[in-house]
């Protein structure tokens, strides 16, 4: 099991920039897939992105392509979300999550069930 921290959360104004950071420990997590979720208020949990242990594929929902990056560095154990031109409806609270390289490969990222450990989530508040 790994334990995962989200960092980097605030309030910002529409427009503006915000980069998060989710720090692994308990393990390494190099050649795990790690994904962002992020979950609004009176809202499922939805999937932001994701990014393979080699970097190699990553994967974004429609409405953040173009405007968040997420990237990882193996050597820290941390993978990083950086999201530009924030608009009011990126408001939510946002998790990382890791995949168990046991499971092996899987057809499709975006479902919750394929990740194993969770962190808590930090805040992300984007006004008009």
């Amino acid at each position: 099991q790994v334990q995962l921290v989200e960092s980097g959360g605030g309030l910002v104004q529409a427009g503006g920039s915000l980069r998060l950071s989710c720090a692994a420990s308990g393990r390494t997590v190099s050649i795990t897939t790690m994904g962002w979720f992020r979950q609004a208020p009176g809202k499922e949990r939805e999937f932001v992105a994701r990014i393979s242990g080699s970097r190699r594929t990553i994967d974004y929902t429609e409405s953040v392509r173009g405007r968040f990056t997420i990237s990882r560095d193996n050597a820290k154990n941390t993978v990083y979300l950086e999201m530009n031109s924030l608009k009011p409806e990126d408001t939510a609270v946002y998790h990382c999550a890791a995949r168990e390289p046991r499971r092996g490969p899987t057809n499709d990222y975006t479902k919750e069930g394929q990740y194993d450990d969770w962190g808590q989530g930090t805040q992300v508040t984007v006004s008009s």
